[in-house]
């Protein structure tokens, strides 16, 4: 059966939670904060590592059903992928720096995706994306640490 594509679109921002900080709402009164680490579409239920309880108390993996979750919330900040799309622009020709917000990605020259995952590609053009992609990063997590300070 073909899924429409509200249902293709839900379970493609489901997927992009995976790798991210989340915090699970039960119907039992319990919030778990982890990393996301996988789902089952037909159930909805969810895989949390490194997950801790408001009393802080740690499970290392736990499978939380998909029926008793009421929520599931990202925790993090999202990734400025539109600041480093501007920051590639000043580097690249004008109009070889593409950034898809939708899709939540970056085309440079039509050869090298990037995402907030980092950047997809071999050979020196992806290495040198690399290096920018992780200088980036240093400095949104430096930033994000003033801040809290």
């Amino acid at each position: 059966m073909a899924q429409s594509t509200g249902a293709r679109h839900f379970f493609k921002e489901l997927a992009s939670l995976i790798g991210a900080t989340v915090a699970v709402s039960t119907n039992t009164g319990k919030t778990l904060t982890g990393k996301m680490r996988g789902y089952d579409p037909n159930t909805l239920s969810v895989v949390l590592s490194e997950a801790r309880d408001a009393k802080g108390e740690l499970y290392h993996r736990i499978v939380v059903t998909g029926h008793t979750i009421l929520e599931l919330v990202k925790t993090e900040d999202p990734f400025d992928l539109k600041g480093l799309a501007e920051q590639l622009e000043t580097l690249f020709p004008p109009g070889e720096v593409r950034f898809l917000d939708d899709a939540r990605v970056i085309v440079v020259l039509n050869k090298v995706r990037v995402t907030e995952h980092g950047v997809e590609g071999t050979g020196p053009l992806a290495d040198r994306i690399r290096k920018i992609y992780t200088r980036f990063v240093e400095e949104q997590q430096s930033k994000t640490e003033e801040g809290s300070t």
